[in-house]
């Protein structure tokens, strides 16, 4: 009972007129960054944080909380329509949502992330009314040797979800592990790797690397090829909303993600990243129903899951920020400094010290979420007429958006040189049939692996033996290992690869 009195307490907060401005500035904010490549949600919430001065506390986190979840929505467009990640997480849509425009079938694959967005975000956010203070004692539980288990999970799990050789899905994962120690050692403060460059004394980043091997690496390889062979959308787009047997298709794998993104959501370090991975390779892992895609091919399921699951991820992630003050990601540190603009400590206090904007922020993430898919639904047909700009126009513009968006982020000249060169890489990539996908994902949980390794080995003092001696540490591993025995099973590799030919 008592939660739906703080319910109706938050809703009261949230509709007032001048929040529901604020949300939908922040979601049409978040809309237009995640469509933007480059140009993500923590650069945007930084650079807009010293404009929240002037507001009321309530408003600048409603607003602030718009940009994050609306950038995860956003991020979908520009994956499936022109094969470039808006933003992390949307790396693992792109490997469906691509084929599908490809196939002429845009339309179902942005409803689809869409409507799964929609769900997942609306049921996050019933997780994180309901649940923030018991799910905070599961979180309480992971120290730094249940992350690092966890993250070799999760590497293991993008073994799986790599197509083709295994050999060469390992290799990509390894690659992606090594061009993550690039940069300034956390423990010593030591430039490591760096060849005396300064631009790499803070690692190579993420937009560099997704921007260059997906996008300028699919660019160089379209123009490789004579006009008439190029990979580009010649199918005609055939409708815009998913049809009945989509929707049968879709609907188990929006509620797995859903339920798979609520739950990581809440560990510190990348857990709508993590989510959409680990949904992705759970998808490839059931059944095929007759004459269903190949996953890799076009399934409207690599579409719905991943998408599922970053977006309730993204809504639980706020469960540490408003319960225990730990803030998960990069966004939810730049929210901390937003409280702390407003003289709010972030922690447990604030339930009871501050309800209306405990109780404001979430019912704002309902009506978020409810303008996002107002917001993003009309637009699919706007979004679908890119693809009739012809390529010889289609491509530059790609070329100066990416080149924009990464200027942008450091206002370096250096990162659009690294981004023509991770173009070539991209395009070798393709040429080797290498899946990239792994690559980005071990650069990512890189760095954090290693932090949670040297920190679980402090707090050891040197004993290796903490990873197997606690209970959940050990259960993460015997699950990766599990894993990687069934991957390696003669019967189950051949499956994996009939299930990756080439139609």
């Amino acid at each position: 009972m008592e939660l739906f009195d703080n319910l109706a307490l938050g809703f009261g907060v949230a509709f007032t007129f001048q929040n529901l401005i604020y949300a939908f500035i922040g979601c049409l904010l978040g809309t237009l960054i995640g469509v933007l490549p480059g140009v993500g949600p923590v650069a945007t919430i930084a650079m807009l944080l010293p404009a929240t001065y002037a507001l009321p506390p309530v408003a600048a986190l409603i607003m602030l909380a718009g940009i994050y979840y609306g950038a995860q929505y956003g991020g979908s467009t520009t994956a499936i329509l022109v094969n470039l990640p808006g933003e992390a997480s949307s790396v693992v849509t792109m490997i469906d949502g691509y084929q599908m425009a490809r196939k002429g079938r845009a339309g179902p694959a942005l409803a689809a992330a869409g409507l799964g967005s929609f769900f997942a975000g609306c049921v996050g956010t019933l997780v994180l009314a309901a649940f923030a203070v018991p799910l905070t004692e599961v979180a309480f539980k992971f120290g730094p040797a249940e992350y690092f288990s966890l993250m070799v999970l999760g590497l293991i799990g993008a073994v799986v979800l790599a197509s083709g050789s295994l050999i060469k899905a390992v290799g990509m994962i390894v690659l992606g592990l090594l061009m993550g120690l690039i940069g300034t050692d956390v423990n010593s403060g030591v430039a490591r790797f760096s060849f005396d460059i300064p631009e790499l004394t803070d690692g190579v980043g993420f937009i560099v690397i997704a921007m260059g091997v997906f996008g300028y690496g699919e660019i160089i390889s379209n123009l490789s090829k004579p006009e008439e062979d190029r990979e580009v959308f010649t199918a005609k787009v055939t409708g815009l909303m998913p049809t009945a047997e989509d929707f049968k298709n879709m609907v188990p794998a929006v509620l797995r993600g859903t339920a798979l993104g609520s739950a990581l959501g809440i560990l510190p370090g990348g857990g709508a990243l993590l989510a959409a991975f680990a949904t992705y390779t759970i998808e490839k892992k059931t059944k095929l129903k007759p004459g269903e895609v190949p996953f890799g091919q076009g399934n409207i399921r690599g579409v719905a899951a991943p998408e599922s699951a970053n977006n309730a991820a993204s809504q639980t992630s706020f469960i540490p920020l408003l319960t225990l003050g730990i803030p998960p990601n990069a966004v939810m540190a730049l929210m901390v400094g937003a409280m702390t603009i407003h003289n709010i400590q972030p922690g447990p206090q604030v339930m009871t010290s501050n309800p209306e904007l405990f109780w404001g922020l979430i019912a704002s993430m309902w009506i978020g979420n409810a303008m996002l898919i107002i917001l993003n639904l009309p637009l699919i047909g706007i979004w679908i007429k890119l693809l009739s700009v012809p390529y010889r126009w289609l491509f530059p513009a790609i070329v100066l958006f990416c080149a924009i968006g990464v200027y942008s982020t450091n206002n370096n000249t250096w990162d659009i040189w690294m981004v023509a060169m991770f173009g070539v890489v991209g395009y070798t990539f393709i040429k080797l049939g290498m899946e990239p996908a792994p690559l980005l994902l071990g650069f990512i949980l890189g760095p954090m692996m290693e932090e949670n390794l040297r920190r679980a080995m402090l707090l050891s003092r040197g004993d290796w033996s903490v990873f197997v001696t606690r209970p959940l540490s050990a259960s993460l591993l015997a699950m990766a290992l599990l894993l990687l025995i069934i991957v390696a099973l003669p019967s189950i590799k051949s499956k994996r690869q009939e299930a990756f030919v080439e139609e």
